[in-house]
């Protein structure tokens, strides 16, 4: 409803997995907590940086403070 128009192309598993790696969990911990394979949590970050324009994990956290999806006090 009130989604950043930054964040629109994502789906809501990848929504979800950029909430994951704002709160510092490795591909490893994402897999496991989503119940998927650890390449099935890559991709979902992979697609997630590419569809944001991030560089690399710290820059899709940076994205994820800015647009307000991650949240100090956690996921």
């Amino acid at each position: 409803p009130n989604t950043p128009p930054q964040l629109a192309p994502l789906t809501p598993r990848e929504h979800e997995v950029v909430t994951l790696v704002a709160a510092g969990l490795s591909n490893d911990d994402i897999a496991e907590r989503l119940y998927v394979t650890s390449l099935t949590a890559k991709t979902h970050v992979n697609r997630a940086m590419t569809k944001l324009g991030a560089r690399d994990r710290a820059q899709l956290v940076v994205i994820a403070y800015q647009t307000g999806l991650a949240r100090p006090d956690g996921p």
